[in-house]
């Protein structure tokens, strides 16, 4: 994802307010959800927020940032200096360029991704994490997402106008479209966990290959 970082605070680095704001609700269910795991890879990192926050409460997980070429230099002001032996040093990734450049993780996470990119893209994104899992891997996005076709609130509903306004291939995605690319990818949904602002997080897990 290519961020858009708002005023940086007093140390200059690139800042996202909402990374800010949502980074200790969505700790508190990786805490959790990832107790088992030791390994993530973090789709569109954006400007480094969550990777240093989450590296620094999760020492048993290895943490891999990446971003699209076009940004990954923003996201290594945060990340490179950071002195984590847990967060490694970010990579280039382009979510539409396979096979990825990367080992398969434990976790594939993104946030405020899919509503960002286009459609196509979302699709490709989960193929390709289908792609690079293997039995057990967990699959982890935030956001904010339609059901049945409907916004979940009116703040969801300005906020998409925004998004098309601001690039017409954008928008809030649907759940169930998202949840079937997560299926067809060999995910299956183990938890559609209600966040703050009325985003959700949603945790899907790699089922193993039928015998049959």
């Amino acid at each position: 994802m290519i961020c858009v970082p708002d005023a940086a605070p007093d140390d200059g680095l690139p800042y996202s307010q909402a990374a800010a704001n949502n980074r200790d609700p969505i700790l508190e269910q990786l805490r959790r959800l990832l107790a088992g795991s030791a390994s993530v890879l973090e789709i569109g990192a954006g400007t480094g927020q969550h990777a240093l926050h989450f590296a620094q409460a999760l020492p048993h997980i290895h943490w891999q940032p990446t971003e699209h070429p076009d940004a990954v230099e923003m996201l290594a002001l945060r990340c490179s200096g950071a002195g984590l032996p847990n967060l490694a040093e970010p990579l280039a990734l382009d979510i539409r360029t396979t096979p990825w450049p990367v080992q398969a993780p434990g976790v594939f996470y993104t946030a405020n991704t899919l509503h960002i990119v286009a459609w196509e893209t979302v699709e490709l994104f989960f193929t390709a994490c289908g792609e690079h899992a293997g039995p057990g891997t967990l699959l982890i996005t935030y956001g904010p997402f339609n059901y049945g076709g409907r916004f979940t609130s009116e703040s969801n509903e300005r906020f998409n106008g925004w998004l098309r306004e601001r690039d017409p291939v954008s928008g809030i995605r649907d759940f169930e479209r998202v949840d079937a690319c997560a299926q067809a990818a060999g995910f299956s949904l183990l938890e559609d966990i209600a966040m703050p602002a009325n985003n959700r997080l949603l945790c899907w897990k790699q089922e193993p290959a039928s015998s049959s």
